[in-house]
């Protein structure tokens, strides 16, 4: 019998629309009550949903994340979450892949991300970089962050 979870052919990947953001905004809270994932403020999910990508199945999205352009050569993968129970069946493969065809239509060279959890970045050809090899702009965020200075995320970065 087949894992219902892991059956792509029912998956439907696409931009995100305005009231999509309460289900977005659950998605990405489960994770950062667990500090799995940073919070991001309801205010700032709107401010942003131009950027953001979803996975519905059922109706019901299962997984996001976005895109955001930093610089004319860079663009950082932001709030990649797939919902508990459909993990490990290549739903985040298939949301960063569109993340990362967006970029090169845009002419973006470079995506970074910041995580918790490298190993599924490593997976996609991600790179660990250091801090320093980022530019300060990106940093901006991190001054409004709760856990600023004592952030644990890696940076990683991948060539287009």
């Amino acid at each position: 019998m087949k894992n219902k979870s892991k059956d792509k052919s029912k998956l439907k990947l696409r931009k995100a629309v305005v009231s999509d953001v309460p289900e977005i905004f659950k998605l990405i809270k489960h994770y950062a009550e667990k500090k799995l994932m940073l919070a991001r403020a309801l205010s700032e999910l709107y401010e942003n949903i131009q950027e953001f990508y979803v996975i519905v199945k059922g109706g019901k999205i299962i997984a996001c994340s976005s895109l955001h352009v930093t610089w004319e050569n860079l663009a950082e993968i932001k709030s990649l979450a797939v919902a508990p129970g459909h993990c490990g069946g290549g739903i985040g493969t298939k949301i960063v892949d569109a993340c990362h065809a967006t970029a090169r239509r845009l002419g973006v060279k470079r995506v970074f991300a910041l995580t918790f959890a490298p190993g599924f970045f490593k997976k996609h050809g991600y790179v660990e970089t250091h801090r320093d090899k980022l530019p300060h702009k990106i940093w901006i965020e991190c001054i409004r962050c709760p856990m600023f200075p004592d952030c644990k995320e890696i940076p990683l970065v991948k060539d287009l």
